[in-house]
């Protein structure tokens, strides 16, 4: 396994993660509660929330950043 896809295989997996994330967030501020299993991961609605953002910024983040290494070829082959 090369560096390049290693830091490809974590790139898609952030993508994928990206999708899954922005699709859990509720536009009525329901969220992650909204699916269920809240009472077990979280303690208030407002924290559901506030962990989802974070954890979407999180992966945003991951997933420009690497985009940007990929694609200026920064990475040994």
């Amino acid at each position: 396994m090369t560096v390049t896809s290693i830091v490809q295989g974590i790139w898609a997996f952030s993508a994928l993660g990206l999708i899954v994330l922005v699709l859990l967030h509720s536009p009525k501020g329901d969220g992650i509660g909204a699916i269920g299993g809240q009472a077990q991961l979280f303690s208030s609605t407002k924290s559901a929330e506030d962990t989802l953002n974070r954890v979407t910024w999180a992966l945003v983040a991951i997933f420009l950043g690497l985009t940007v290494v990929l694609s200026a070829n920064w990475l040994p082959k």
